[in-house]
C-alpha cells in the first residue's frame, strides 16, 4: 500500500473527527494518485461523488453502512485527496476507466452503488458496461443522461472565464456550501468540504468537471454520455431514488426523466431538502439506504 498522502497527514485533527476514516492510495493507469475509503467488510457498495465535493459528503453514510457492508469511497482524480494533475484531460470517459480499474484492483467484482451530481454519470458508465455486476442502486440528485437543462449560475462556469473565476475565488466549492444545502452547513462541515480545494492548482477539476457537462453533439463527452443513456435500460437491478426538492441544479425535471426510466423504482421526495440532500436529511437518508441494502442483499 503507497504511503499517505501529505494532504490527509496535513488535515487538521478535527476534521479527522468528523472523516474518521484513513484513505488508501490507488496508482491509476495514468500514473496518477487516487485517494479511496476502504471500509467494512462484506458485499461491497460503491459511492460515487460530484462536484464539488469528495468522500467527505459521504462519511455519515460510511459510517451507517460499513458495519454491514464493504464500502468503497473514491475521490476521482482532480477532487477530495487525489493527485490533482494540471495536465490531465478531465473528461467522463476518464472517471469512469479509474473506477473500473479501481475496482479491479480491490477484486470488486459485484457492487451495489449510491451516486449522487456527476457521480451518476460515472457510476452509471461503470455499470452499463456489465450490467451483471450491479446489485441495486441508490440515485440521489444526479442524471446520467443528455439534457438542455443547465443553471444559467453553471452555464457561465463553463467557459475559460468561468474556469479562471472557480480557480482564482473558488466560485464553485465556496457557493455550494451555501446553496446546495437548505440547512446552514456547520463551519467545520464546510470547512471538510473546502479543504482539498484551497488554492489555484487545487480547484482544477472542480472547473474541468463543470466543462465537462456536454450540452451538445460537438463536446468531446457527449457521445459517452449519449451511449450511457442508451444503455440505461439494461441496468436491471433494484433502485431506490431520493430526491431533495429544492435542489437548483437537478430539479424536478431530472426526477421524472428517472421515474420516466425506472417506473418500478422506490422514490422518496425530501420536500426541504436542496442539492446536498445527504447534509439536508442526513438521518432519514442514511436510514432508508440502509434498509435498501439490507433488502438488496442475498
Amino acid at each position: 500500500m503507497e504511503p499517505l498522502s501529505e494532504e490527509y497527514k496535513s488535515m487538521p485533527k478535527e476534521l479527522k473527527e468528523i472523516y474518521p476514516f484513513t484513505p488508501k492510495n490507488f496508482k491509476t493507469t495514468s500514473g496518477h494518485r487516487l485517494s479511496y475509503i476502504d471500509e467494512g467488510q462484506g458485499e461491497a457498495i460503491l459511492l460515487l461523488h460530484g462536484n464539488p465535493t469528495w468522500s467527505f459528503a459521504y462519511r455519515e453514510l460510511i459510517n451507517t453502512l460499513s458495519p454491514h457492508f464493504r464500502v468503497i469511497a473514491p475521490d476521482h482524480i482532480g477532487m477530495g485527496l487525489s493527485e490533482k494533475p494540471q495536465d490531465y484531460t478531465y473528461l467522463l470517459k476518464d472517471h469512469i476507466h479509474n473506477t473500473k480499474k479501481l475496482l479491479d484492483h480491490l477484486e470488486v467484482k459485484k457492487y451495489h452503488l449510491v451516486v449522487h451530481d456527476w457521480g451518476g454519470a460515472i457510476g452509471a458508465g461503470l455499470s452499463v458496461k456489465n450490467p451483471e455486476s450491479l446489485l441495486s442502486w441508490v440515485i440521489l440528485n444526479t442524471a446520467a443522461f443528455t439534457s438542455v437543462h443547465i443553471p444559467w449560475r453553471i452555464n457561465i462556469c463553463r467557459n475559460r472565464f468561468g474556469e479562471q473565476l472557480i480557480r482564482r475565488l473558488n466560485a464553485f466549492a465556496g457557493p455550494a456550501t451555501i446553496m446546495a444545502a437548505k440547512k446552514t452547513l456547520p463551519k467545520l462541515v464546510k470547512k471538510g468540504y473546502l479543504y482539498p480545494y484551497n488554492n489555484y492548482q487545487n480547484r482544477i477539476a472542480t472547473a474541468r468537471f463543470v466543462r465537462d457537462i456536454p450540452m451538445n453533439k460537438e463536446h468531446p463527452s457527449f457521445s459517452t454520455l449519449q451511449e450511457i443513456e442508451e444503455k440505461l435500460v439494461t441496468l436491471k437491478c433494484p433502485k431506490l431514488i431520493l430526491w431533495g426538492e429544492k435542489d437548483f441544479c437537478f430539479n424536478g425535471h431530472f426526477l421524472k426523466r428517472w421515474e420516466g426510466l425506472y417506473p418500478q423504482a422506490k422514490v422518496v421526495r425530501f420536500p426541504k431538502a436542496g442539492h446536498y440532500v445527504f447534509e439536508d436529511e442526513s438521518e432519514r437518508v442514511n436510514s432508508e439506504v440502509l434498509s435498501f441494502f439490507k433488502r438488496s442483499g442475498p
